[in-house]
């Protein structure tokens, strides 16, 4: 973006009541830091997949290679990810491992996101 494109004030004026509010409510840094981290995870397009995968239904490695013809190994990278996100849960069942979506607010980031785009 040209420099030019930036539009700025004409006039330097703080508002002290407006910054007061916003510091006043302005989360603290881990939590900042925090969320920032967790709308990564929601940065890479396989992960997105595997999510709405899992919106239908709790599967295993196996099945989620097959649906989204990727290695197995590939999809558990990813898996690690979401869990260590707290996005996706695991169950054992015998000698497989199912995931699932963690809880319905996977699931409504997810719509939000999509609703935004689709403005």
């Amino acid at each position: 973006m040209a420099e030019k494109d930036i539009e700025c004030c004409d006039s330097v004026e703080v508002h002290e009541e407006l910054l007061k509010i916003v510091n006043d409510t302005m989360p603290e840094e881990t939590e900042l830091y925090d969320l920032a981290e967790l709308f990564k995870v929601f940065g890479d397009s396989t992960r997105i997949r595997i999510l709405f995968v899992l919106f239908e239904a709790e599967v295993c490695v196996c099945d989620l290679a097959q649906v989204l013809n990727m290695t197995q190994s590939a999809i558990s990278h990813q898996l690690k990810i979401l869990k260590q996100n707290k996005l996706v849960k695991s169950r054992r069942d015998g000698k497989s491992i199912f995931y699932s979506l963690a809880d319905d607010h996977v699931r409504t980031i997810i719509a939000q996101g999509r609703e935004h785009i689709e403005e």
